[in-house]
């Protein structure tokens, strides 16, 4: 059983709402700057993704585990949407296919020829209060096109046939610091940390 620290003795501890250690360590990374101690949700402890949206449902796991845990809480929840597949993949991103492999085969195979490729990775995020009340939330988006084919070995996901035009790249041809400092999750910490500095800090 996962043993928490009391906020009002530290003002440090923040539970991240996933029970992903990849997850938690890249938002470990972007919170570089604040002393606070992060620490993964109860591995017993999950939240039904309800939400319609991103936003919605970012907001939903904090607020859960805020609740479960008495203590505050952060939640992400993103994805890619793909303008002309409706927004899909959108929040089932990760439901699209059993596997990653097939998951981007199958964006690639309803896209087809279409010369539309325009998407959107889209991050959210939300900060709870102990009670479950949201205290912050703040979305970032990054713009691309989806290619025809996967490109590039790194990051993770849909990232191989994510391309950014400015940096004639995708996502996973990226360093991690350029991806970190561009992609949509880099974007909503850039909103959100100035603000959580100024009630966790």
């Amino acid at each position: 059983m996962t043993t928490f620290t009391s906020l009002e003795t530290t003002s440090r501890l923040l539970v991240v709402a996933t029970g992903n250690p990849g997850k938690a360590a890249e938002i470990q990374e972007y919170m570089a700057s604040l002393n606070l101690q992060l620490e993964l949700k109860p591995k017993d402890l999950e939240v039904e993704e309800t939400g319609k949206t991103f936003l919605a449902n970012a907001c939903l796991k904090a607020s859960e585990v805020a609740k479960a845990t008495k203590q505050w809480a952060i939640g992400d929840d993103s994805g890619l949407t793909v303008d002309a597949l409706d927004g899909r993949p959108g929040i089932y991103c990760a439901r699209y296919a059993p596997t990653v492999a097939e998951q981007i085969d199958r964006v690639l195979r309803e896209l087809e020829d279409n010369p539309n490729r325009q998407a959107q990775f889209v991050c959210a995020l939300a900060i709870a209060r102990p009670d479950g009340t949201i205290a912050l939330k703040a979305e970032g988006i990054c713009y691309g096109e989806i290619l025809y084919s996967p490109r590039g070995n790194g990051g993770f996901g849909y990232d191989p046939i994510f391309y950014v035009p400015s940096q004639e790249k995708t996502f996973a041809q990226m360093s991690p610091e350029s991806k970190r400092s561009l992609s949509h999750r880099g974007q909503a910490f850039q909103i959100l940390l100035p603000q959580i500095k100024g009630i966790l800090s």
